[in-house]
């Protein structure tokens, strides 16, 4: 047998390598220390943070969404400005329209329902108005991730991005064309009351109810791109069956079934406060079940489907 010594600076007691050449095997000698060995830190064990759920990842996109509202207010209103590029009316073409249709319509819808021309016409106003909000977020809501297709696959932000973009870019249209209400307020001699502040949070729940439904049917449409002109079509049909030009008392013995109509709740919760007028009994209860009940089914679909929106649109 030979023996390799151990270095010069090795602590006496540590041992050293034997070798045994008839073998061809290596033991260890208590008084030896093996040529080849070498210490090893002891291994230690990490332990990750579980991975999030979709629906924690789809909640994390909703609120970090919301709280760069400084970068959707200014896209929304880039938005507008290059809408009316060009323009040397601007947005105000939204203001003359509006004034246009009502007063084309006030007349002769006063006429053929038999109305008070005095009443019918502030009546008509807030309705349209109303209306213009709500169909256009529904509508556009369609397309608010087809629309972003290249923002979405170059520039990593919540989708909700594009969401709250879409609802505050209609709520400052909505804007334009209410600069006309105050004006016909005052042309009839329509008095405004404590009642008119109830407008306020009904237009907040408005804007949630627009924020869901551009969710749910932009997924859709970002899916199945046929979707946008059936819901615009549906749309459409939709304005002649809610009482919009058309009191609902005109609907007789069906008038409690015509106050089901969420979209009827959401512009009466509007315009009744304004108006000074009582909002309708079922009005509130058929605006919040429609809040409650779009929010979380949206939710749910977005929280399964968020990470595929990329790949759709």
């Amino acid at each position: 047998m030979c023996y390799i010594p151990a270095p010069a600076m090795q602590p006496r007691g540590e041992g050293r390598l034997l070798f045994d050449t008839r073998r061809g095997n290596k033991r260890t000698d208590p008084h030896m220390v093996s040529a080849t060995s070498s210490e090893r830190p002891p291994q230690t064990m990490v332990d990750w943070p579980p991975e999030p759920s979709k629906m924690a990842l789809a909640w994390r996109d909703i609120a970090v969404g919301m709280s760069k509202s400084w970068l959707w207010m200014e896209l929304a209103k880039q938005d507008i400005k290059v809408r009316y590029r060009g323009s040397m009316l601007g947005p105000l073409w939204v203001t003359i329209s509006t004034v246009v249709m009502i007063s084309s319509m006030g007349l002769l819808y006063a006429k053929l329902f038999h109305q008070d021309v005095n009443a019918y016409f502030p009546f008509l106003t807030l309705g349209l108005v109303t209306w213009t909000l709500l169909a256009s977020m529904i509508t556009e809501g369609c397309g608010v991730f087809t629309s972003t297709q290249g923002l979405i696959q170059t520039v990593p932000m919540p989708y909700s991005v594009h969401v709250y973009r879409m609802v505050y870019r209609n709520l400052l249209i909505f804007g334009h064309s209410f600069v006309i209400v105050p004006l016909v307020l005052i042309f009839f001699h329509i008095p405004l009351g404590w009642r008119a502040l109830w407008a306020i949070p009904a237009l907040l729940v408005l804007a949630i109810n627009g924020a869901w439904c551009a969710i749910f049917f932009g997924m859709l449409s970002a899916r199945f791109r046929d979707v946008p002109p059936i819901v615009a079509s549906f749309v459409n049909v939709i304005f002649f069956v809610t009482p919009i030009m058309w009191p609902p008392s005109a609907l007789g013995v069906w008038a409690n079934l015509g106050a089901l109509n969420p979209l009827f709740a959401g512009i009466d919760v509007v315009r009744a406060p304004i108006l000074g007028q009582a909002v309708g009994v079922h009005s509130w209860t058929v605006l919040l079940l429609t809040t409650v009940a779009g929010c979380l089914g949206t939710f749910a679909v977005f929280g399964r489907f968020r990470s595929r929106i990329a790949f759709w649109v």
